[in-house]
């Protein structure tokens, strides 16, 4: 096993994985990495709400070299990766189980917008997305119980960096996103909310377009986690060009 300490060296062990090299988070403080052969594993505390161990490489590097990480890094560290890997990880390593299944998506450009949505906002029946200011933290936090509760970016939560938002014509907040947990390589959009009475009218969709521009413009990429049933919003991230990877997670059986 070989201990890597830099972002430059998971970024080669990795062939630059988005997935991963998001995980390694530019290895701020508490991030530990490790590969053996062609595999690599990166554990990252508290990153998106949980504390990650992104793999890659085949099954049976990746087997011993979750199991150095657990015990390097400690059991509350749950691996991460292509769905297919994990069930093959989980298949041979009896001390593991399936935690869940979900979408990792990403892109480097987005596609450009939909015509009716161009023409949408330029009807003036909602404003242009924006960076909102912080003291509209508790509105974010209100929108998000109503209409996302189990969103992982939530205001005031560590490196949950900034908000952006649509309004009404009254200035009433009507969708969200959050650029949160992003890496120097890769921004991560998160938070995604829209009031249900002002679903259906491109507004999740034009915030969401908003903050990606922004984390590819500042990152080089942009990425997102959704839950697999969510088929409402994997359809709307797919109109703005981000591609679908299927990605699973383990924890140690209790």
């Amino acid at each position: 096993m070989r201990e890597l300490v830099s972002e430059a060296e998971v970024v080669a062990a990795s062939g630059d994985d988005d997935l991963v090299v998001w995980a390694a988070q530019g290895m701020r403080p508490g991030v530990r990495a490790w590969a053996y052969r062609d595999a690599v594993a990166v554990a990252s505390p508290e990153a998106s709400r949980r504390d990650r161990l992104a793999v890659r490489g085949t099954a049976t590097q990746v087997v011993p070299l979750v199991r150095h990480a657990l015990a390097e890094a400690g059991p509350s560290y749950r691996p991460l990766g292509d769905a297919a890997l994990i069930q093959q990880v989980v298949e041979a390593a009896p001390e593991l189980e399936l935690a869940g299944h979900f979408s990792w998506m990403g892109t480097e450009k987005l596609a450009p917008p939909r015509q009716e949505t161009t023409s949408r906002e330029g009807a003036g029946q909602e404003g242009a997305a924006s960076w909102l200011v912080e003291s509209a933290a508790p509105e974010v936090a209100e929108l998000l119980a109503a209409a996302n509760p189990d969103s992982y970016a939530v205001p005031g939560l560590p490196r949950v960096r900034r908000w952006a938002g649509v309004r009404d014509g009254s200035g009433t907040l009507l969708a969200v996103a959050a650029d949160a947990w992003s890496a120097p390589t890769v921004g991560l959009l998160a938070g995604v909310a829209t009031a249900v009475p002002a679903r259906g009218r491109g507004l999740g969709e034009r915030v969401c377009r908003f903050v990606a521009s922004a984390l590819l413009a500042e990152h080089g990429r942009a990425a997102l986690m959704v839950d697999d049933w969510n088929r409402a919003a994997v359809a709307v991230y797919e109109r703005l060009g981000f591609a679908r990877r299927r990605v699973a997670a383990a924890g140690l059986r209790t």
